[in-house]
């Protein structure tokens, strides 16, 4: 995101002298310019000019040569000798550079550079180094190291150099005290991404006096337009074979000539420390200037060695085979949508890539050490086509964050005078007055515009005249208005505004967004308000679980080969039943999620990964179920509400998305302390969670074991159940099996459930429960004990119980389950605590004892026993 430096800013808008950054940040904040972050500083003082007294080289055993300096740094920070005299302090300097008489950057003792490097008193070389003279690099200025800043070289004239005295505070000279706005940036609104844009908006919010530089620049730059009898600079041409949705990759190219460029000419200090605090490196004079005229004014440009150039200058597509190596060395193959410009060498029309268009130039034409020549190029690219040329290639740019949020059509002639200036001042350079310019930019159309949409769609009541001077001043040209009713105009820079709406919300955004009213909509008194049934029992389950202790967790719902293969899924039969998306997020995660368990695992794993052991998350959300003999979907025409018959054809195409619940376990269940026990999460725990979601909605879901062969491949054929809602399926719980936990990284014994809560709720009844009456009678509590084949379930037991016991049966629970040697192989003991309770009197013993003589006789039909 932008950096603004207060410093830069005043050159196009007028500001306090004691604007703060906090408090520019509140300003540009009105406006939707949020603040991103206030930088300080890195470096802290003491930081000082000092002048070399003398510099005495001392050849060193390993053969580099070191200096022995002494640098007067002023009396405040000079040291005293024995007699308590000020002296020059001694510095010990291995770079080239150094040499008595000049002015340089002195770092003391105290100070801190970037990195955290703190300067202090160090014996080296076999002399005592009681500061730093220090280097660009050093100070977070720039990538040189090649020796120490020599401030005569730096930038400055020669009234300036001979005004710095030793013992200046080279801090608040280079600017190294002063801290940045990282402002956050929308989209929609490219044109921020320049001081042009940024003081634009500081206007808008506090009405400060604007003047937009393109202005005087453009009336500067010359008019070649409509003459025919100008030779321009080179020939350019535009053939755009395949524009992407009808739109032309490039509807303006501006190429203007600077001749008689010094190439050995320096990038004055201005500009270097303006470029760093911006994020950007000081390469040479010619692509500091391109870069600062971008910062500047929004629009990217590219400079080229003429000499190389071939004319004509053709921007066109790619064709297929065709491989561009960008200026940072590395090699693409061009796919046949990118944009490239091209020359033509030999006659061959646009037969040599010069560089991706909007993205990055290429390694021939650029400008070197051995440049005289320079073409400037200022074109308009189309947003979508450098968008996806800067995500096919993985090389995002700072011209294509520009060109992607849409650069201003009319500025290139302004960009490409401010540029020839800065080279003709700097490096003696003459700007060409044929310049030349290939201009397809179509009229803007009109917004017709109503003033009552502002109080319609922002409920703010805003005057007539207000909204008129509102638009006027983003730039916009309104005509009308003396009914309400305006006929507008959106300035060059604003490709965003296109709709009523989009000026609607600018009138709102410099009215003020604290000004639109805030309106509670009122409840209707007639018809149905609150949650759904399917709402309140989403929320039912959610609760439950958070209450079992798990976490919720939210997962993307996209999932690729390495997911099916982890979760044991057969690749080739998942894939056609799984959507595919037509442009995916990430290349590898291409299809949406069947079930949750996959996007949930990968929540899990990163939780271990960070050090958590103990892990327990489930996940409430969609799946997506592609049905491969569906209907295609129908394209449906924009602007108009599509028909019923349409609709239905659309609803006919689209997959099946049910809400599924799903749950991992890993880690310790119990964990008492290092005094108590702890216990391993294994299978009873994921089927304690589904119990738990059943009791909490009534649902009476039991559990099947099916056969190994029948079980699915992610699950442990032998600790995993189907849960059932009557004869329905409703999903599975139990343990993940040993290959998927190793693939996965979870620990062995890792427990799971997933469950379609749309099929769960449709076996839901929805009746009311009705509550029987408190009993103020005594209970009757009683063991019993049965022996029973390993055959029959527990739940089986239970079942008879509760049928001989009747309405006298108040509570059962299973608090034991024992077998061994005393019961004899293929038996179990089967332990319940009942109570039994009558409303409407005290049991007898009688009544109890013929309660459990039912219950033992009942029993018997399943081969149980009472124990004694």
């Amino acid at each position: 995101m932008p950096m603004i430096d207060i410093d830069w800013l005043k050159d196009h808008v007028e500001t306090p002298a004691d604007l703060t950054y906090e408090q520019l940040a509140k300003d540009l904040v009105k406006v939707g310019l949020e603040e991103e972050e206030i930088h300080a500083s890195q470096v802290t003082g003491p930081i000082v000019v000092g002048y070399v007294v003398d510099a005495t080289p001392e050849p060193q055993k390993n053969g580099k040569v070191i200096n022995w300096c002494h640098v007067d740094c002023g009396d405040e920070w000079n040291e005293t000798d024995e007699d308590g005299n000020k002296v020059p302090r001694g510095i010990i300097c291995g770079a080239p550079n150094m040499k008595a008489g000049e002015k340089v950057v002195v770092t003391l003792p105290g100070a801190v550079l970037p990195g955290d490097f703190r300067i202090e008193p160090r014996k080296t070389y076999g002399h005592i180094s009681n500061g730093m003279c220090a280097s660009e690099r050093e100070l977070g200025l720039g990538d040189s190291h090649d020796g120490i800043i020599l401030l005569r070289e730096y930038g400055f004239t020669a009234e300036e150099y001979e005004a710095l005295k030793p013992g200046d505070d080279a801090m608040s000279l280079l600017h190294l005290d002063q801290p940045l706005l990282e402002i956050n940036i929308t989209p929609d609104r490219g044109y921020a991404f320049s001081y042009r844009g940024v003081a634009r908006e500081y206007h808008h919010s506090t009405g400060a006096a604007y003047t937009d530089p393109a202005l005087a620049l453009a009336e500067a730059a010359p008019d070649v337009t409509g003459d025919p009898s100008i030779t321009p600079d080179i020939e350019i041409a535009i053939e755009d074979d395949a524009p992407i949705h009808g739109v032309p990759g490039c509807d303006r190219y501006y190429a203007r000539a600077v001749r008689g460029f010094d190439s050995t000419a320096k990038t004055p200090n201005w500009m270097r420390r303006r470029l760093t605090r911006a994020g950007m490196r000081s390469i040479s004079l010619a692509v500091d200037v391109t870069n600062y005229v971008m910062l500047d004014l929004g629009q990217p440009m590219h400079a080229y060695d003429m000499d190389k150039i071939e004319d004509p200058i053709v921007v066109r597509r790619a064709r297929e085979g065709e491989r561009l190596v960008t200026l940072d060395g590395k090699d693409h193959e061009l796919s046949v949508e990118d944009l490239l410009i091209t020359d033509s060498p030999n006659g061959e029309r646009g037969s040599r890539i010069l560089g991706l268009a909007g993205v990055m130039g290429g390694l021939y034409g650029e400008v070197t050490a051995e440049t005289k020549n320079i073409l400037l190029e200022a074109a308009h690219f189309d947003q979508v086509s450098i968008a996806r040329s800067a995500r096919r290639h993985k090389t995002p740019s700072e011209a294509s964050r520009r060109f992607e949020r849409g650069v201003d059509t009319r500025l290139q002639p302004a960009a490409a005078q401010m540029a020839a200036d800065l080279m003709s001042r700097y490096a003696g350079g003459e700007a060409s007055a044929t310049p030349a310019d290939v201009d397809h930019v179509g009229l803007p159309r009109p917004i017709a515009f109503k003033a009552s949409e502002v109080a319609r769609v922002a409920g703010l009541d805003v005057d007539v005249q207000r909204i008129s001077d509102i638009l006027t001043d983003i730039g916009c040209r309104v005509a009308g208005g003396g009914n309400g009713e305006f006929s507008v105009v959106a300035p060059s820079w604003r490709p965003d505004l296109n709709e009523a709406c989009d000026l609607v919300e600018e009138v709102a955004r410099l009215v003020g967004y604290d000004e639109i009213p805030v309106t509670v909509p009122p409840a209707p008194v007639e018809g149905r308000v609150g949650l759904t049934h399917e709402q309140r029992r989403r929320r039912e389950v959610a609760n439950e679980l958070a209450e079992y202790g798990m976490v919720e967790a939210l997962s993307y719902p996209f999932v690729g080969d390495e997911d099916f293969k982890a979760l044991a899924y057969d690749v080739d039969a998942i894939r056609p039943v799984s959507v595919e998306i037509a442009n995916p997020l990430a290349g590898n995660r291409p299809y949406l999620r069947r079930d949750i368990l996959p996007t949930l695992a990968g929540v899990v794993q990163l939780n271990l990964r960070r050090g958590l052991e103990n892990v327990s998350l489930y996940e409430i959300g969609h799946v997506y179920l592609w049905d491969p003999q569906a209907p295609a979907i129908p394209a449906l025409p924009g602007g108009v509400r599509p028909t019923d018959e349409q609709l239905a054809a659309l609803d006919a195409g689209l997959p099946a998305q049910p809400m599924h619940v799903a749950g991992i376990l890993t880690g310790l269940a119990e964990n008492d302390g290092w005094m108590g026990s702890k216990r391993a999460v294994d299978w009873s725990d994921a089927v304690e969670a589904v119990h738990r979601i059943s009791d909490r909605l009534g649902a009476g879901l039991t559990l099947d074991q099916p056969a190994a062969a029948d079980v699915p491949a992610q699950w442990h054929p032998g600790r995993a159940a189907r849960v059932m809602a009557g004869d329905q399926v409703v999903g599975m719980v139990g343990e993940l099996h040993p290959h998927v936990n190793e693939a996965l990284g979870l620990p062995e014994h890792s427990a799971a459930f997933e469950l379609d809560l749309d099929v769960l709720f449709a076996s839901l009844d929805g009746k009311p429960v009705q509550a029987k009456p408190i009993s103020t009678f005594p209970p009757v509590k009683q063991d019993l004990a049965f022996t029973v084949a390993d055959s029959v379930s527990a739940a089986q037991l239970e079942a008879v119980i509760r049928e001989a016991a009747g309405d006298m049966l108040e509570s059962i629970e299973l608090f034991d389950v024992f077998t061994g040697e005393q019961l004899g192989e293929g038996v179990k003991s089967l332990a319940f605590a009942v109570v039994f309770r009558a409303p409407d009197r005290t049991l007898a013993a009688e009544d109890s004892e013929a309660i459990r003589k039912a219950i033992v006789e009942k029993a018997a039909e399943l081969g149980a026993q009472l124990r004694a």
